[in-house]
């Protein structure tokens, strides 16, 4: 690959957003140097305007017994008794998929909290030959059309990865994770996608691998085991008074809202770039915010850079901060959350 500029500019050609391509070239410039192993984090999200759509679904389930949510979920977010029984309790099987140009594309299985959602999708090839050439890697590859959508009024934002599970069959399988400020149980959610590409780092463009179409439809449908904590709590940071409204915590995801006693002031430059007004802005009311989470056995996660949304409301900032856990997280072992430096501990049963 050239440099990350390049790459952009390449993503833009194929009309991905500016978000998406940011997303995507600092993930394929990261991935460059990694081991074929996925590794996961928690990556901050872009802001994404979700919309009602009227689309028509194609159905196209797998034909078969569906796999159980544990054979989908745990290759990825964990794979130990403790992490299986939670999967195979908040997690359910999705049969829903649509086929073109020699693939299919499945949504597997769904799981997450009232806020957050994990979905996994399979691509496969329909005459079973492999589905990645020689040498190309899961981590190259790029999808247009944006994945899963979920048809709320509000703000969402996620993030998705690919990953190959057993290199050289006939399928690749697409992450997707997605945060929202309404809850997301029962809400239907419509894939869309534009094209296969992989990144040809000699060529430094992308390359498609199949040109089709895929659309369909499922439901955001699982259990939620969350937990609420907080409520009226404060801490004061960059010269503000912040107000914690509700944290919520499963072991799948997080969400933290809170109330900033000064309303923000975007520029409104109107170049569709972020400009350095606003992209201080974004620090002071969201980035800034501390997000410490607490294990039993010590180790402390960073949740700092989660993805959120903010929101200027007569003289005052709503936001959220939240986000898909990298691994399943039994309740049991959640000391605590720290939020701004106020520390709410776990709740055990």
């Amino acid at each position: 690959m050239n440099n990350l500029s390049e790459y952009r500019r390449d993503l833009d050609a194929l009309h991905f957003t500016p978000d998406q391509i940011d997303a995507i070239a600092r993930r394929a410039a990261e991935g460059a140097a990694r081991a074929k192993k996925p590794r996961r984090r928690f990556p901050r999200a872009v802001l994404i305007a979700a919309a009602l759509t009227a689309t028509l679904a194609v159905g196209a389930g797998a034909a078969g017994v569906l796999p159980s949510p544990a054979e989908v979920f745990s290759p990825i977010f964990g794979g130990s008794a403790a992490q299986t029984e939670i999967i195979d309790k908040i997690g359910y099987p999705v049969d829903a998929g649509d086929s073109d140009s020699g693939i299919t594309i499945t949504a597997d299985a769904v799981m997450g909290d009232a806020y957050n959602a994990a979905v996994v999708f399979t691509f496969r090839t329909d005459d079973g030959s492999p589905i990645l050439p020689q040498g190309v890697s899961a981590e190259s590859l790029l999808v247009r059309g944006g994945g899963a959508s979920a048809n709320i009024l509000g703000s969402s934002h996620g993030s998705a990865w690919f990953v190959d599970e057993v290199p050289g069959d006939d399928t690749v399988q697409m992450v997707q994770t997605i945060s929202a400020d309404r809850s997301l149980i029962g809400v239907t959610a419509d894939a869309e996608f534009d094209g296969l590409y992989r990144w040809d780092d000699s060529a430094g463009e992308a390359a498609a691998l199949a040109e089709g179409h895929w659309k369909f439809r499922f439901t955001l449908g699982y259990e939620d085991t969350s937990v609420t904590l907080g409520g009226g709590e404060t801490f004061t940071q960059d010269g503000m008074t912040f107000t914690i409204d509700a944290i919520t915590l499963s072991p799948v995801a997080f969400k933290v809202d809170y109330t900033v006693d000064d309303e923000v002031v975007w520029s409104n430059s109107g170049s569709g770039q972020q400009s350095d007004a606003d992209r201080l802005q974004m620090q002071r009311y969201l980035e800034n915010v501390e997000i410490l989470l607490t294990l039993t056995d010590g180790t402390v996660v960073d949740l700092s850079l989660a993805g959120g949304s903010i929101s200027p409301e007569d003289g005052v900032t709503v936001c959220s901060k939240s986000s898909v856990f990298s691994q399943i997280l039994p309740m049991e072992e959640l000391a605590g959350i720290r939020v701004g430096g106020v520390y709410f501990p776990v709740p055990q049963a």
